[in-house]
């Protein structure tokens, strides 16, 4: 994976523990916001330290690669984390998959980033990684991520029944899939 990958618009930088500060600051920031798409958090997730930990987690993932998450920032804003794309639990040998998962600062819904984004990380996945198949699992409810799994070439494969804890409750998730040759 190369140390940034570049959009018109957007840095997407691998996870570093030296991102901690900004990445914080960003949870800080999105707290309410993300509140109803994300799992219940502990006090010290929204702490440098507690980021840091994860980061490191995360960086050690992407050397043993088990997944890989990219943070984004607006190239007229380099040090400021606006949100993220991640491929998660890769699986090699005959299935060569991963689940995407995507966030974005509330303050930019709506522009076109998070597409942006989405759009890069699947050349990664596809080209770079060699994966044949994303998979992302979106809330109902959530039209804007479905949005942008559409606008990125996915489409749906049906309806997981209560499939993921969200913010302590078992929601319910369309599942989403893109091929590489799609």
């Amino acid at each position: 994976m190369a140390e940034c990958y570049e959009t018109a618009r957007l840095i997407l930088s691998p996870a570093s523990p030296a991102l901690a500060p900004a990445l914080a600051e960003y949870y800080v920031r999105n707290r309410t916001f993300l509140r109803p798409f994300e799992p219940e958090r502990e006090t010290s997730f929204f702490t440098a330290g507690g980021q840091r930990l994860l980061l490191e987690q995360e960086a050690d993932a992407a050397r043993e690669d088990r997944g890989y998450r990219l943070y984004l920032s607006l190239r007229d804003r380099p040090g400021a984390i606006v949100g993220m794309a991640a491929l998660n639990n890769v699986v090699r040998g005959a299935f060569q998959s991963s689940f995407l998962g995507y966030k974005l600062d509330g303050s930019l819904q709506g522009r076109g980033y998070m597409t942006e984004a989405v759009r890069a990380v699947c050349r990664i996945a596809f080209t770079e990684l060699g994966l044949h198949r994303l998979e992302a699992n979106i809330m109902p409810r959530n039209l804007p991520s479905l949005r942008v799994a559409e606008k990125a070439g996915f489409s749906s494969e049906g309806l997981a029944r209560k499939y993921l804890n969200i913010n302590g409750v078992w929601e319910d998730h369309i599942h989403m899939v893109r091929l590489s040759d799609d």
